[in-house]
């Protein structure tokens, strides 16, 4: 592909805090991020979300709603972004929605091979009635068809974009739930690796709304004025989601704050905020022992997604894979919180030209595979 084409990614993580829309233009190796645009999700439509990760009440009505109200706020963030660039809806090849997950129960020890599953709302029809542009949507659910965890995704749009030839890199994005992605720098898809290692910022969000009524902790300094809790911290690295061999994947239906709750009556009473430090630990742990798990001899780190603004959990983070220099993934081209949103751009593009968009080596497919369905305009 020489000539550039245009494409809309857009983006809701495990976080539920807003739709991430990118647009960018996709040449033969070459990426160009042209605009950016975010909106939020209101409180209501956010509990909402969490709400209907867990079982419980006149779920498929409710779970319907939220698939038509989502798919116009997604219509919306597209819209806006056209405005905002002063292009035609005919100048975008194709939107790649990745949806809000709701539940992510990919195959494991006890789930079948083939019973896995993970679902998105975000309604596609709606998406293409209001932007009048081709949307590709539903990513996940033909990798595990294959037998794979849906899982992560990014990994293919990482090597495409991110790998050096001769340099071992790992990219770690902290959303909601953190995920890495090896790049050995060999230019093989099957030396490829990424899986989910863990939490993210999810159940810290969680805990600052809970206890000082913020959805975040901005810059982590609230759990810097914390101190680890030993007992705690303990407990939540013996979970034994991450003693699994990848591939793997996980989400808010095991890091939630109920499962921390449940930990926490264990225990004896605790200050919110050394709770908060030691949640800002357990993630830093979590993602320094994916990174030394493995035979790799990484020379480089780069993160992206929220995580990467949490100067407290990223300065821990350096103290613990130390000597290895870490940066965000400004320094390759595009910003910590717009890797996701780009990567489904791309996977867009992969979509409706025919090509694989998964990465068997990261999500235990049993091969690659066109990736997504097509809603034509």
């Amino acid at each position: 592909m020489s000539i550039k084409k245009k494409f809309i990614g857009l983006m809701s993580g495990t976080s539920a805090d807003s739709i991430d829309a990118v647009l960018i233009a996709l040449g033969y190796n070459k990426f160009e991020i042209l605009l950016t645009h975010s909106i939020k999700i209101s409180a209501d439509i956010r509990e909402e979300i969490y709400s209907l990760a867990v079982p419980g009440s006149n779920e498929i009505h409710r779970l319907s709603k939220l698939d038509k109200c989502l798919g116009l706020l997604f219509s919306q963030a597209a819209n806006d972004l056209l405005i905002l660039s002063k292009l035609a809806n005919t100048d975008i090849i194709a939107i790649g929605s990745h949806g809000q997950t709701i539940r992510h129960h990919p195959p494991s020890a006890s789930i079948k091979k083939y019973e896995g599953y993970s679902l998105q709302v975000g309604d596609p029809n709606t998406i293409v009635e209001k932007t009048g542009i081709t949307t590709v949507a539903n990513f996940r659910g033909r990798d595990i068809a294959l037998g794979g965890q849906g899982a992560p995704l990014v990994p293919g749009f990482h090597k495409a974009f991110f790998e050096k030839t001769g340099s071992v890199r790992a990219i770690i994005n902290i959303g909601g739930i953190s995920n890495i992605t090896f790049l050995p720098g060999d230019g093989l898809h099957k030396s490829v690796l990424g899986y989910d290692t863990g939490p993210g910022n999810g159940l810290m969000d969680k805990w600052t709304k809970i206890n000082i009524g913020k959805n975040y902790d901005k810059g982590g300094a609230w759990a810097a004025q914390g101190v680890t809790i030993k007992a705690l911290l303990s407990n939540l690295m013996d979970t034994p989601y991450l003693f699994i061999s990848p591939p793997k994947s996980t989400g808010p239906e095991l890091f939630n704050i109920d499962w921390l709750e449940s930990l926490l009556e264990q225990l004896p009473k605790y200050r919110p905020v050394d709770i908060q430090a030691t949640l800002l630990e357990f993630t830093a742990q979590t993602i320094s022992k994916a990174l030394s798990l493995y035979s790799y001899n990484i020379n480089e780190v780069f993160i992206c997604g929220g995580g990467a603004y949490n100067t407290v959990l990223i300065n821990r983070l350096k103290e613990l894979i130390a000597p290895i220099v870490v940066e965000n993934t400004s320094i390759l081209g595009i910003a910590p919180e717009w890797v996701e949103a780009s990567a489904f751009a791309w996977l867009a593009k992969q979509t409706v030209e025919g090509l694989p968009g998964n990465v068997p080596a990261a999500t235990g497919a049993e091969k690659s595979s066109v990736l997504g369905a097509i809603y034509t305009k």
